[in-house]
């Protein structure tokens, strides 16, 4: 049976298919190919089947096998025979699948695969060896049981086996073993000294009405649930609260300080630990969070000889930004992550504990793998939660086999659990904030989470135990006050702050007064405000400040003479080297803040003062390092209509161009300038017939470019003529013209 090669089935292909075909498979598009064999050769490379397969479901990959089972890489194969392979299947959609992806041409009754199909997808295509032709007509029905068994072993894929009685042939009265009896019938080959293979026409007969093996022609069921889209988008919300506070407690931590570079890169157990501790959430988390602020650029590497992972300047404009554009950087963040933070913990091929932000992480494809996912999420109608991540992970391999390698399964768990962490999924659901993220970007997420949270309340409730509960978010200002005057006890959907004598303090120290903290209180508390914390206030006010500190390098003053000796007695002066200048006024040549620092451990409470006489708050801002960008995979850019419009264009002109030229080119010598030349008389002759030529050129930058020009004027060293593409006159300096050759048809 004789068919057409591929060129030539391309060449009848619509510009629409053709179109259709490189945005499926971008790859054939880079470097654009001169013509339709050089896209053909293009198609049918090892390389670029294997990518297109990627993107095949079982069913149409197995389709494209059983092709490869009737050889036709080989030769034509009928579609009748292909679908006799498939019984009540109905294949017609795959076939239809493989012939837009150029993965299969020809008409029905003379189908063909490219030849490097079977390299690329399988060497046994539906678990099937090579063909043995003089085995067609084969029965296997009165063999030994030992000898069926061996047979349907094998039959049930893969094809080849390993085994000591491959050895060395034996004839059939010699044989002792069953596999030994098949090679001496034949139904066995020899593969080498300890492999044998099962022909594919004995598997067939083995396999009897199912020819192909258990074949997957639906995706698996996936069990939803469907929820109040608002519950799950609040859900969300509220988890995206929690990222937001526990990111700023690690930032603010690591101002103070911040954590080793481990010499092979990465954070150390000892400090992911302590991290785990003081936001009070599980390592799993703790390392998620650690890789989230690195790759949004507000922690990086300081570098040097003993470097540490510091926060950047941008941390500072993060964590005055709303909590909606707070969440949304992050997110944005996890969802362009080039790696995989579920590998932390485990051990590599060395027995090394991957640690967060170790290079072995890295994976470029993640970014893409963890969008699909996402994607299959967002294909649901919204609200529909996946009752089992791993239903999801049998759809998506389903879908795309041969995507994602050995950890694809496990990737699709890790983004249902790190989405979930992140606020993008919730209670199993793609919330409105996540498909708004993936669909338009997180400015537009921003906003959409904005929308889901509830308004920030202006107020809190004071309780008689010297708790602050929130009952939701609270505006900034307010929550800015009760973070100075109170700690966290517990955070949800209400958070609860705890006030004890050293957040009074800790409030007095940045300049508030007992009168602002009365204040605070009488005004936004919706419960009346406990005695007790009235007394708690009263009680540190009176303590705090009756002490003095100023810069001499620093001074102590105190109307209180007693409590000044006390302080000159006490074994800490000698450290600070105070010394008594007036009775109610010490000196000493270290730092205010140190000093200050050593007092209040000592058990006193002094407050700082500036020239004016008022309190000052010298608490530190925390280290920052110039910011070094966000860490990403260069992803390929996807070529718009108009240019795959454009480069059809111009394998059609290569065509023609082929088809005048008897296939060769005029190349532009050297010494163009010096006189006449063939490609200058090929110009000058199209310029004078009115014909098109196309032109091989490399542009200001550097790049080569090809265009269809009707050239109107040449010479100056100028080519000047009509980009029929565009229908733009342009100008080409004739050194950078590397080849032209005549198109046939000028109406391209």
């Amino acid at each position: 049976m004789s068919g057409t090669t591929l060129a030539e089935w391309l060449r009848a292909q619509e510009d629409h298919a053709l179109v259709a075909l490189l945005r499926a498979r971008p790859d054939l598009a880079t470097p654009p190919p001169a013509d339709t064999a050089v896209l053909a050769t293009r198609i049918g490379s090892r390389a670029s089947v294997a990518r297109a397969c990627e993107d095949l479901d079982t069913l149409t990959l197995t389709v494209l096998e059983a092709l490869l089972v009737l050889d036709a890489d080989l030769a034509p194969v009928d579609a009748k025979a292909v679908r006799a392979l498939f019984g009540k299947t109905d294949v017609r959609p795959a076939l239809r699948l493989l012939r837009a992806r150029a993965l299969l041409w020809g008409p029905d009754d003379a189908l063909s695969t490219p030849p490097a199909s079977r390299d690329a997808v399988t060497p046994f295509p539906c678990g099937l060896g090579r063909s043995v032709p003089g085995l067609v007509d084969v029965d296997v029905d009165d063999l030994p049981e030992d000898e069926r068994r061996v047979l349907r072993a094998l039959a049930a894929g893969p094809p080849v086996g390993q085994t000591k009685d491959a050895a060395r042939l034996v004839p059939l009265e010699g044989a002792t073993t069953p596999i030994q009896k098949l090679l001496a019938r034949g139904l066995l080959v020899r593969r080498d000294a300890q492999t044998v293979e099962l022909p594919r026409e004995v598997g067939l007969k083995v396999r009897g009405a199912s020819p192909l093996g258990p074949v997957q022609a639906k995706e698996p069921a996936l069990g939803t649930v469907a929820r109040d889209p608002s519950t799950v988008d609040h859900t969300g919300g509220g988890a995206a609260l929690e990222l937001s506070r526990h990111v700023e407690a690690l930032l603010r931590g690591w101002s103070d300080e911040p954590p080793a570079v481990l010499r092979s890169g990465g954070v150390g157990v000892r400090e992911l630990r302590k991290l785990a501790r003081d936001l009070d959430v599980d390592e799993r988390r703790a390392a998620l969070l650690v890789e989230l602020v690195v790759n949004a650029g507000l922690v990086a590497d300081s570098d040097g000889a003993e470097p540490e992972w510091v926060p950047t300047t941008q941390t500072d404009a993060w964590l005055v930004a709303a909590p909606e554009h707070r969440w949304a950087a992050l997110a944005q963040a996890w969802v362009d992550l080039p790696r995989l933070p579920g590998l932390i913990g485990r051990r590599d091929d060395r027995d090394r504990l991957l640690n967060p932000l170790a290079p072995e992480l890295n994976r470029p494809a993640a970014p893409r793998d963890r969008r699909r996912v996402l994607e299959a999420l967002a294909a649901l109608e919204p609200g529909t939660s996946v009752t089992d991540p791993d239903e999801l992970a049998a759809v998506l391999a389903w879908r795309a086999p041969r995507r994602g390698g050995r950890l694809r399964d496990e990737l699709v768990r890790w983004t249902v659990e790190e989405g979930t962490a992140v606020g993008v999924l919730a209670l199993g659901a793609l919330t409105a904030q996540g498909r708004t993220l993936l669909a338009e970007g997180p400015a537009a997420a921003a906003k959409r989470l904005g929308d889901a949270l509830p308004a920030p309340v202006d107020h809190v409730l004071v309780q008689a135990d010297l708790t602050v509960v929130a009952p939701g978010r609270l505006d900034p200002e307010l929550a800015d006050e009760i973070a100075l005057v109170a700690d966290v006890e517990s955070a949800g959907g209400a958070t609860v702050y705890r006030v004890h004598e050293g957040s009074v303090r800790r409030a007095f120290d940045a300049g508030r007064s007992a009168a602002d903290l009365h204040e605070l209180f009488r005004a936004r508390s919706r419960t009346p405000v406990p005695q007790s914390l009235t007394y708690l206030i009263d009680d540190a006010a009176r303590k705090h400040g009756r002490l003095r500190g100023g810069a001499a390098g620093s001074f102590l003053r105190c109307d209180d003479p007693v409590l000044v000796a006390e302080v000159l007695a006490h074994p800490a002066s000698e450290r600070l080297e105070l010394r008594r200048i007036a009775p109610t006024v010490l000196v000493g040549p270290l730092p205010l803040a140190e000093v200050l620092d050593v007092l209040r451990a000592a058990g006193f409470a002094p407050a700082a003062e500036g020239p004016d006489g008022r309190v000052l708050d010298l608490r530190e801002g925390g280290r920052r390092i110039a910011g070094k960008g966000r860490r990403r995979t260069a992803q390929p850019t996807t070529p718009s209509d108009e240019q795959l419009d454009e480069l059809v264009r111009l394998v059609r002109a290569g065509d023609r161009a082929a088809t005048t030229t008897g296939g060769a080119r005029v190349s532009v010598p050297g010494h163009l300038g010096a006189g006449p030349s063939a490609t200058l008389d090929l110009l000058q002759r199209a310029a004078r017939l009115g014909r098109s030529v196309l032109v091989d050129f490399v542009d200001g930058h550097g790049t080569a470019a090809r265009r269809v020009i009707t050239p109107h004027v040449v010479g100056g060293g100028v080519l000047e003529g009509v980009d029929v593409s565009y229908g733009e006159v342009r100008r080409f300096p004739l050194h950078r013209i590397t080849s032209a050759a005549l198109v046939e048809d000028d109406g391209a």
